[in-house]
């Protein structure tokens, strides 16, 4: 009998913490100016594509216009030309979400890893077994009475580290 009740006894024991970790990156000043800068950044690589794609579409209409009129040489050339600006706005899009995913990795990384670390010096501190993200889809229910929501915790450490 003992040995079944042990495992409750040390469950009972364990702390168990909570945050909303984007709610508290969307609460700090430098992410949301990184935020900013990533959604100008964005802005500008769309800006760019549409531009590209406006292009890609007047000089398909003005090919299907002058089409009946050209040779078959003419009509290949402007088709290759076509399917290269066309490939290039593919190749372009896909650099662009690259150097977009690594900015965002360069910018948000540190901020990111510094509250990794406040929330790992806020469990320790608080000798905290689980510490869950509210927000994922992972935790199906979590008794707030129970456990602690550690935000204030965590952004009081994550202040403390340089």
């Amino acid at each position: 009998m003992l040995m079944l009740l042990a495992p409750m006894t040390m469950f009972a024991q364990a702390k168990f913490g909570y945050i909303d970790s984007q709610a508290f990156l969307e609460s700090l000043p430098e992410a949301m100016a990184v935020q900013k800068s990533l959604q100008a950044k964005g802005d500008e690589y769309q800006k760019n594509l549409k531009a590209m794609q406006d292009e890609l579409e007047r000089q398909a209409k003005d090919y299907d216009a002058k089409k009946n009129t050209m040779s078959a040489t003419q009509q290949d050339e402007a088709e290759k030309k076509l399917q290269d600006m066309y490939t290039k706005i593919q190749q372009t899009a896909q650099d662009n979400q690259k150097e977009f995913n690594d900015e965002q990795q360069k910018q948000l990384g540190p901020i990111i890893d510094k509250v990794r670390t406040a929330i790992q010096n806020v469990a320790k501190a608080g000798k905290y077994v689980y510490i869950m993200e509210k927000s994922s889809a992972q935790p199906i229910y979590i008794n707030e009475a129970l456990s602690d929501d550690i935000t204030a915790q965590v952004k009081t450490e994550y202040n403390k580290i340089k």
